[in-house]
């Protein structure tokens, strides 16, 4: 059941590309423009964003780094603190909302590339149901064959994103025709900052996803040599990217025209292609849609693995094939729910507004592992040669307050949901005690 290191320092780099871009770039920009209004609150916010985001990937580097565990993004939580704390904030995140996720990445994929495949007559929403279920069969069958071919075919979809958005900027800079006046309102007064923080969470959601880099902790080769390298490249190659096709877009569009284009990227597209703009983003947004889906089917078992470690979950999620190293049950299991929730996107994309709240709290949690791992390994007067964040602890900690400032916010501004997200989140312990029992007991009986 030992999972061996089989990806190497590019691997991993792209894996950590994946984790953050996803279609959130082509879309996120017009909120940020919408609550700042400014061209210079603007850029602020995505130069600010990826300062502590940057800083973050130093904290989880250095996590990584001390703790190379499969599904450690779980596991070092239940080990630092406990399993049930561990299980209470996950539990949804990996039996619901990274499953319906996946199934709304796979859906928004599938409505972008059946107009380019299919006939007019044929675009029915049962039709995108189906390729999106293609997609994902086809993903699932890719990883089934081993976590290096999933990470081939990563490194595949990554590069084809990373080029669709370099593409699209230079076009963008490049374009000699009529450019939309740069154009910008004031905001009202007195609400300045309050749309400068507004845009500012919703740049932050867009650079994360790469602390989920942990677990692959057991799966990337010297990983307590390489992680921290590979976190450190992910994220340059995310801010310069993010930075790039942001003055792009405010090259074509002004700060009012971003604000006012949904998807900014069809909006520079429109101009910059023509007739052909459609299919440009819908190509750009196919890719990043699929290199983000095959990263989950690669990531999301590995966590699985976590919680069966920790009797949360029965033994057989566990099961690693020693050849391929992928978990063929749990893969299975994972692609499954995946197709089954395509079918029943509207009732599980309900439940992702119910535990955003718990997002950045669990962020906060994992990132605090980082003072309970150098006191152990102090009071254990263990040697460690691996890599440490720099002027600790001042960096750890000042991500930790923003993190912490991220959930007030989203308790101020969606309390309406925040309630049934408690009831979730309480709802984990008692599960957990069930599981744990249930898994106990079986045990036993062999």
């Amino acid at each position: 059941m030992a999972i061996k290191p089989k990806l190497t320092i590019f691997d991993t780099t792209m894996i950590v590309v994946s984790l953050v871009i996803g279609i959130g770039i082509f879309r996120t920009p017009a909120l940020v423009a919408a609550s700042t209004r400014s061209t210079e609150l603007f850029f602020a916010a995505w130069v600010l964003g990826g300062l502590i985001s940057f800083i973050g990937a130093l904290t989880f580097a250095e996590i990584g780094s001390r703790f190379t565990e499969p599904g450690a993004f779980y596991k070092v939580v239940a080990d630092c603190y406990h399993p049930s704390a561990a299980f209470m904030l996950n539990w949804t995140n990996v039996i619901i909302v990274n499953v319906a996720g996946a199934a709304a990445v796979a859906t928004i994929g599938a409505e972008y590339l059946n107009p380019i495949i299919l006939p007019s007559d044929l675009r029915t929403p049962l039709a995108v149901q189906l390729t999106a279920a293609g997609l994902t069969l086809f993903l699932l069958v890719i990883n089934y064959l081993g976590i290096k071919t999933g990470a081939w075919a990563q490194n595949i979809l990554t590069v084809i994103k990373i080029g669709m958005i370099l593409m699209l900027a230079g076009v963008a800079f490049g374009y000699r025709g009529f450019i939309a006046p740069i154009s910008q309102a004031s905001p009202p007064a007195g609400s300045v900052w309050a749309g400068f923080a507004a845009g500012l969470v919703s740049v932050f959601y867009t650079y994360g996803g790469y602390q989920c880099t942990l677990n692959f902790g057991a799966d990337i080769k010297s990983a307590r040599r390489i992680m921290p390298k590979a976190i450190f490249m992910g994220i340059i190659i995310i801010i310069c990217l993010y930075l790039v096709i942001n003055a792009a877009y405010y090259r074509v569009l002004g700060i009012g025209g971003i604000a006012d284009t949904k998807l900014v990227a069809a909006g520079i597209a429109r101009i910059c292609f023509g007739e052909s703009a459609y299919l440009v983003v819908s190509v750009a947004i196919f890719f990043s849609a699929m290199g983000f889906l095959n990263v989950t089917l690669m990531q999301i078992p590995r966590t699985y693995f976590a919680m069966a470690e920790k009797g949360a979950l029965p033994p057989i999620f566990m099961k690693v094939n020693e050849k391929t190293q992928a978990q063929e049950f749990t893969l299975l299991f994972y692609g499954g729910m995946i197709l089954i929730s395509i079918f029943l996107l509207g009732t599980f994309e309900k439940a992702l507004n119910y535990v955003m709240f718990f997002d950045s709290m669990n962020n906060a949690l994992v990132a605090s592992t980082i003072f309970t791992l150098r006191r152990r390994a102090v009071s254990s007067g263990t040697l460690y040669d691996g890599y440490k964040v720099p002027f600790y602890p001042f960096l750890p900690v000042f991500f930790l307050i923003f993190l912490l400032g991220i959930t007030v916010n989203v308790f101020i501004t969606q309390y309406d949901s925040i309630y049934v997200g408690i009831i979730i989140f309480a709802a984990g312990y008692p599960i957990y005690h069930i599981l744990k029992w249930l898994t106990k007991s079986k045990l036993e009986k062999i």
